[in-house]
């Protein structure tokens, strides 16, 4: 189905699903020369969604990204985390297809992503950081319109636009003029727009800048929601607990060259954290402290204040055993505060600043 240029928004331009094509790229949308291959090719599992391999881009003589590789799997949350200007939003665009790579590769559910791919794109969708709506149309209009300019039939598209309406929580809203929403609510019907072709990797730009904490809230648990149900998910940010909670995995990006990746847990051993445990025990500290020391895993204990300070290995798994030899020394602990190194720790660690910065 074709609409009128006019009929687009300018931010939707760069749209991996409705860039111009020619004839010659429709005909043969991968080109002949370049072998589709599988996640197994790069020797990944079966259930990769996306390879990216040693991505690269310049601009002149400024490197915006080096050598950037990661991989995503189904219903797999990875979180780009870096400052504004780290590259994040030069890396996604490679993915989504809006911008060519001066080297490196990126393979989506098997087939090579480029500029000129087509049938690749019908596997992600987009979600940039500027709102992609028509503020006239309401929130189901809009919802129809981008159905139908992703090819939907009128019937799948209606049923597609009524679920896409409850999965972002604007059902009851649905009739109102997309002007009339909050930032937040704005915010979610962008990302509705995204899932309407029930794409395999969703990609998100920062998409809570600039709105106030609820609606934050809704998107975090919305975003969620859709790894749980298998859908792989790229979630660029700078904020530091929007990665902590969302993401199964982080890369650590700055200067345009991804520092480190892995799950929090890997994260902060890379680079030699470890767990605090503070127990409240009153007067009977340092029998407490020789308990603690027996347990393999601590790494440090000593008393203070009414309390006891331990350094240990993952307090998850030694705090019952823990507390179970403090208590058969005939110790009453009466408090426990634990606290887990944070990607801020990481981050200043690998790049010798804080995010804020």
């Amino acid at each position: 189905m074709t609409f009128p240029p006019a009929h687009v928004p300018p931010q939707m331009a760069h749209h991996p699903h409705l860039a111009p094509v020619s004839d010659e790229e429709e005909r043969n949308p991968e080109g002949s020369d370049t072998p589709t291959r599988t996640p197994e090719d790069l020797g990944t599992h079966v259930a990769t969604v996306l390879v990216c391999r040693g991505l690269g881009k310049s601009f002149g003589d400024h490197f915006a990204v080096k050598d950037v590789s990661f991989t995503i799997g189904a219903g797999e949350t990875y979180g780009l985390l870096g400052p504004n200007g780290a590259g994040k939003t030069t890396t996604i665009s490679m993915i989504a297809g809006l911008l060519e790579p001066d080297a490196g590769e990126v393979l989506i559910a098997g087939k090579p992503m480029t500029a000129r791919s087509i049938a690749t794109r019908d596997d992600v969708g987009y979600v940039p950081q500027e709102l992609a709506i028509y503020p006239e149309l309401t929130g189901r209009e809009n919802l129809t319109f981008f159905a139908h300019m992703y090819g939907m039939r009128r019937a799948a598209a209606k049923d597609r636009v009524e679920e896409i309406l409850k999965v972002i929580g604007l059902a009851g809203r649905a009739k109102d003029r997309a002007k009339e929403y909050s930032g937040g609510m704005k915010r979610r019907l962008n990302i509705g727009i995204g899932l309407l072709h029930r794409p395999k990797l969703l990609i998100l730009d920062e998409p809570t800048a600039g709105v106030d904490p609820q609606s934050r809230n809704s998107i975090l648990e919305a975003v969620g929601k859709l790894s749980e149900e298998g859908m792989a998910v790229l979630y660029t940010t700078h904020y530091m607990e929007e990665a902590e909670r969302l993401c199964d995995r982080v890369g650590i990006i700055d200067l345009g060259e991804l520092k480190a990746e892995g799950s929090q847990r890997e994260l902060v051993a890379l680079v030699g954290e470890h767990d605090r445990i503070r127990l409240t025990v009153g007067a009977q500290g340092e029998a407490a402290v020789a308990a603690a020391r027996g347990i393999p895993g601590v790494l440090g204990a000593g008393s203070s204040n009414g309390g006891v300070d331990l350094i240990v290995n993952d307090a998850q798994v030694l705090l019952p055993k823990l507390l179970q030899a403090i208590g058969a020394q005939g110790v009453s602990v009466t408090g426990v505060d634990v606290t887990e190194p944070n990607l801020e720790a990481v981050f200043l660690h690998l790049t010798g600043k804080a995010l804020r910065n």
